[in-house]
């Protein structure tokens, strides 16, 4: 079994949206289950995450707001979300394709074939209404894959629907069957064929199917920033999203760490929707555990993505966005630079 945990969908499902939260009985099954769930590594350095954990940030402490202080609701699982979130963060860290296989491992594959993948997969995605950490799973997997196996270009797809046949099985209530994904390409593969790769991935990636990405980390750094933005709530849940799965097509960004795309997508939706006020504050240094200055890099790659957009032959996830149910915010004006004295860290 996994030693890592995924809570992606897992304190959204049906089941626990009718729990009574006044519940004793109730509340203490719930608890036991999310402490079932989560396993730490007998190999985790363990020195290394209390550092994470307690390290120092130069904060105003005053200014930090409780996200955990809800105790009252068993789905937030507030008495296990830091302990929770660090799991991830020092999952995270293990679970990284490599940042140059296109470089070292591939032959036939380009930075352009890897992104048409990826838009091709958010259609789909779409077209069967999944979730979207089917997607972000499904990359991850994809990545990870061909860190480790050449494939040639004519079989990219199908590598492709394979892993989003394993991501779907691991994040969907009604799964996709081998015969939709033969039908989205076309009949290009045949079902032993997507069987026979689904398999090839499972025992490449070692049955390592649970891994924290960036959607795992975005929708806490998403409640981080709004306690403070009420206002502009939905606009920055759907803006940051959209950043955030702009991510996935870049190539370039494979060298950042799921939590700290995830972080730099609330930077920038915030600086977006009010560009005159700093867009950090305490509350999402200390939850995020990022300064200004580290998410710097990362955010100004953000940035141009959005301003020059994936291209024309990339369009699923700015059409996906560019809806009303998205608010449009695919269609928001970015200003053209983000000013410095944004990424100077907080002092107390």
């Amino acid at each position: 079994m996994d030693d890592a945990i995924s809570i992606c969908n897992s304190t959204e499902s049906s089941d626990l949206q009718c729990l009574n939260d006044d519940d004793p009985s109730m509340v203490a099954s719930l608890h036991w289950w999310a402490s079932d769930r989560l396993h730490f590594s007998d190999s985790m350095d363990v020195a290394e995450l209390n550092w994470r954990k307690h390290s120092t940030i130069p904060l105003k402490a005053d200014n930090i707001i409780d996200l955990d202080c809800n105790y009252k609701d068993p789905r937030l699982s507030t008495t296990l979300a830091c302990e929770i979130y660090e799991s991830l963060r020092e999952a995270e860290t293990r679970k990284m394709p490599s940042t140059n296989f296109l470089e070292t491992t591939q032959t036939d594959m380009s930075k352009t074939m890897r992104a048409m993948l990826i838009d091709w997969l958010v259609e789909v995605t779409e077209e069967y209404r999944l979730v979207p950490e089917t997607l972000y799973l499904t990359v991850n997997y994809i990545d990870r894959y061909l860190s480790v196996k050449e494939i040639s270009r004519h079989r990219l797809q199908l590598v492709g629907v394979a892993c989003l046949l394993i991501a779907a099985k691991y994040e969907e209530i009604c799964p996709l069957q081998v015969e939709e994904l033969c039908y989205v390409t076309d009949y290009s593969y045949t079902k032993e064929e997507v069987l026979q790769m689904e398999a090839s991935v499972l025992n490449d990636l070692k049955f390592e199917m649970t891994v924290p990405t960036a959607k795992c980390f975005l929708r806490r750094f998403v409640h981080a920033a709004q306690v403070l933005d009420k206002g502009s709530s939905l606009h920055l849940e759907f803006l940051a999203n959209y950043i955030c799965e702009l991510s996935l097509l870049d190539y370039s960004l494979l060298c950042y760490l799921p939590s700290l795309v995830a972080a730099s997508a609330v930077f920038l939706a915030k600086y977006i929707l009010m560009p005159i006020k700093n867009p950090w504050n305490s509350t999402l240094s200390y939850y995020t555990r990022y300064t200004p200055s580290e998410l710097r890099g990362c955010v100004r790659l953000l940035h141009r993505l959005f301003r020059l957009g994936p291209g024309s032959n990339l369009p699923a996830i700015r059409e996906k966005y560019s809806q009303h149910k998205y608010k449009f915010v695919a269609k928001k004006y970015c200003p053209p630079s983000i000013p410095t004295k944004f990424f100077q860290d907080l002092t107390s």
